[in-house]
């Protein structure tokens, strides 16, 4: 609450009106262009500066994340890695000469032995059809663990901005109340010379009005560091725009706390386990798949010598997983651990969120209570304090020091409120952030 006047009894009345003088047309008329220079230029210069929203400030924090282009290209990887997923191995083209002699009359001879051959061979590997709809599924699983992935980032980011944003606005709220501190300080120091001439104001009041704008002018100081902190923590996200003017927040509670808790399932790290069960699930389903064993098959043309006729071959080639005890086995049980550890790990992470949501709601509901109670009735105790004190003090009744005091209670309460409103809008923006719209 600023405190229009510290000045004696009638030092704030307007001046008397003094008449105006007489001026010629020409000289009227250079004052009428000398004001229109002046209107123009002040609205020029009252044009608000470029102001930030918070909606634009969230885009660019995502266009511009490292984080979220590197998810990003992880989707892309993961997207085609899928397409070649469950698609036979590459085919296998083998040349070898065969039956070649190396002894005997006929040796280092590629036409007098009938069974000599130059052989061309191609040979397909099939891998069984479960292990290979098993891999398809485990592609489409990877596509979607990667893309739950960013959609929790990007609920992260959203958190961090709003953190940042937040901080400081509280901030700039903040200084604006010490500047005006600050200047009812220079307005009592200015009024205080002619009460101390008049005997209303004691000499000593000049230095406890002047070791108050000392520790005021200490904790703006401060604040002008936090201030920087503040905006370099915005910097991160929106780059050189964090100097600008903040508007906007981050919003109000998008969801009740019953229905964040009816729907935890889809917190954003939650939301992740369908995605990495899945591709577990692929896993213990590809390793089953490893018992039914895999074929191939392989066609062959031999040549030999024009006296005897060139051959061609034909064979098929069966896996035979007859150690499936100590193979296979083992490797299904390890992927089948693996599914179960992911669904405890689920199980404790939904009973975390679930007490973070308890405690969020308890301290939104504490803090409410608490600015409520602040508004309704702490400023106006302390700004009725403070007018008391004043009206003392202008009745030379009272000293200035429990002016500044009283003063000082409401620069406090004011700060207070500053620092609930930006604490509930923290556990505002923590909780519109765990679920994605």
């Amino acid at each position: 609450m600023p405190i229009s006047c510290f000045g004696a009894p009638g030092e704030c009345l307007a001046a008397p009106r003094r008449a105006a003088p007489r001026v010629s047309a020409r000289t009227h008329t250079l004052h009428l262009t000398a004001l229109a220079f002046v209107l123009a230029a002040t609205g020029l210069a009252s044009n608000p500066a470029r102001a930030l929203e918070f909606g634009e400030a969230l885009d660019l924090a995502e266009q511009h994340s490292p984080r979220i282009t590197a998810l990003r290209l992880q989707i892309d990887a993961a997207s085609s890695a899928q397409k070649s997923a469950g698609t036979l191995p590459d085919p296998k083209l083998s040349v070898g000469l065969e039956n070649f002699p190396i002894s005997g009359m006929d040796r280092f001879s590629l036409s007098r032995e009938s069974m000599t051959m130059q052989r061309l061979a191609l040979m397909q590997e099939v891998p069984n059809r479960a292990k290979r709809d098993a891999q398809i599924a485990g592609a489409q699983a990877r596509v979607a663990r990667e893309s739950a992935a960013l959609a929790s980032q990007r609920l992260a980011l959203r958190q961090e901005l709003s953190q940042a944003w937040i901080l400081a606005q509280a901030i700039e709220q903040r200084d604006e109340l010490l500047a005006e501190m600050l200047t009812q300080n220079q307005r009592l120091q200015d009024t205080m010379a002619v009460r101390i001439a008049g005997g209303s104001a004691a000499a000593g009041d000049l230095l406890v009005a002047r070791q108050e704008a000392l520790a005021l002018a200490d904790r703006r100081d401060d604040l002008q560091r936090d201030r920087a902190r503040a905006r370099s923590a915005l910097r991160r996200w929106v780059g050189t725009r964090a100097t600008e003017q903040l508007q906007g927040a981050p919003g109000p509670l998008s969801r009740t706390v019953e229905q964040l808790r009816s729907e935890v399932s889809r917190h954003a790290e939650i939301a992740q386990y369908p995605a990495m069960q899945a591709m577990a699930l692929a896993d213990v389903r590809e390793a089953q798949a490893q018992a039914s064993g895999d074929w191939s098959w392989e066609i062959a043309y031999s040549r030999r010598a024009r006296q005897w006729g060139d051959m061609v071959s034909f064979q098929v080639t069966f896996d035979l997983p007859w150690q499936q005890e100590r193979r296979q086995a083992p490797q299904t049980r390890a992927k089948q651990i693996e599914l179960q550890r992911l669904e405890a790990e689920q199980e404790d992470l939904t009973r975390k969120h679930l007490q973070e949501l308890d405690d969020g709601a308890a301290e939104l509901a504490a803090l409410d209570s608490q600015i409520e109670r602040l508004q309704s009735s702490g400023m106006k105790l302390a700004q009725g304090r403070a007018e008391l004190a004043l009206s003392s003090y202008q009745a030379a009744k009272g000293d200035v020091g429990a002016v500044l005091a009283a003063r000082t209670q409401v620069l406090e309460t004011q700060m207070r409120l500053i620092d609930l409103q930006a604490q509930r809008n923290a556990v505002i923006a923590r909780l519109n952030s765990l679920i994605a719209d």
